[in-house]
């Protein structure tokens, strides 16, 4: 079990979490139930199953949710490109927002090469 109070990981999702929440916030009232509904949903997902994986018992398990965690990411990436085409979210709002994700991604995917080892 992990504090993920101290997990560099959890935290950097979460501040990603609530980056992406702001950039949402003026997409079309439209998109509401719709791409900005789905784009908040994968961008929770990744420090909650973070969270989720830390508290198991073993490593497998936390592999599992690291897993489910790295899916979402990419899920994310994919409907904020496809929202910067859609011009719901300027490139200049999008640019920086998609970089974090890439560093994320790089860091889920280092961590879960670290639980894999023990």
């Amino acid at each position: 079990m992990h504090n993920i109070g101290k997990l560099k990981i959890w935290n950097a999702s979460i501040d990603l979490c609530v980056e992406v929440y702001e950039a949402v916030a003026n997409m079309p009232n439209d998109e509401r139930y719709g791409l900005s509904s789905q784009i908040k949903r994968s961008a929770v997902s990744i420090p909650s199953n973070i969270a989720e994986g830390a508290g198991r018992d073993s490593s497998p398990q936390f592999n599992q949710f690291l897993n489910i965690a790295f899916g979402s990411s990419y899920e994310l990436q994919t409907q904020l490109i496809i929202s910067e085409r859609l011009n719901f979210i300027t490139k200049e709002v999008n640019e920086p927002i998609l970089s974090k994700l890439d560093e994320i991604q790089k860091m889920i995917y280092v961590f879960k090469e670290n639980v894999n080892k023990k």
